[in-house]
């Protein structure tokens, strides 16, 4: 991975970028590089690296991906606040940000901006989160603030809403067409465990079988990846 800590400027913010795409880590790192006062210390692809790199870099802000490669941006945003309370998270990702940007806050990030976003608003919400901010689209404080005053009901839940950090990562696999034993390497779990997490998800969405979890699960990825 590419390292920029040598050359960073005294005073700068150093960022640490956690994509598994390296064309996307690419662009990002430009356009981070090209605003003042902020600079990329470091990049990293999965989450073992990322952990070497905070604690070599010792970075202020991770702008991170919840889709990497070999390991999931839900279970490392959740080993990042466990051991560097104090450090920044600003998640950048595909994903629709009504399903994850009020989840990924519960979990201790500090924003959710969604890739489509523009390059002066990104930089926007980096700026934001750095200074001790939350950063989220109008639209997503908007339907925070409705919830949070009691407009919102518990009957305004969707079903996916209901599901733990683990299960909606394995409904996201099933949904990407994975294999039970595939997701279990993938998480590090047992096959059994993948098994019990799919008959919970099956039962919280009210879903009678394995086939029609399938065919949900693909049709919610289609939806919440544009």
């Amino acid at each position: 991975m590419k390292q920029n800590s040598d050359s960073i400027k005294k005073g700068n913010s150093k960022i640490l970028i956690v994509d598994d795409h390296p064309v996307v880590r690419q662009g990002l790192a430009q356009l981070i590089n090209q605003s003042p006062g902020l600079a990329v210390c470091a990049e990293a692809e999965n989450a073992l690296d990322a952990m070497g790199h905070i604690e070599k870099y010792k970075p202020d802000l991770v702008v991170l991906d919840l889709s990497l490669g070999k390991s999931s941006g839900l279970t490392l945003l959740t080993s990042l606040k466990s051991r560097f309370s104090r450090l920044h998270v600003l998640v950048l990702s595909v994903h629709d940000e009504s399903i994850y940007a009020e989840r990924v806050l519960r979990q201790g990030a500090k924003g959710y901006i969604m890739k489509k976003a523009a390059s002066e608003t990104v930089i926007e919400a980096i700026h934001k989160v750095l200074s001790g901010d939350i950063y989220l689209s109008s639209e997503m404080k908007d339907k925070l603030i409705h919830k949070m005053i009691g407009a919102g009901t518990v009957n305004d839940r969707t079903p996916i809403d209901t599901l733990t950090n683990r299960e909606i990562e394995v409904y996201q696999f099933v949904g990407q067409g994975m294999p039970t034993r595939e997701i279990a390497d993938k998480l590090h779990l047992s096959v059994k465990t993948v098994e019990t997490y799919l008959a919970r998800i099956k039962d919280k969405l009210h879903i009678a079988n394995s086939r029609e979890l399938i065919m949900h699960a693909m049709q919610w990825v289609q939806k919440t990846n544009p």
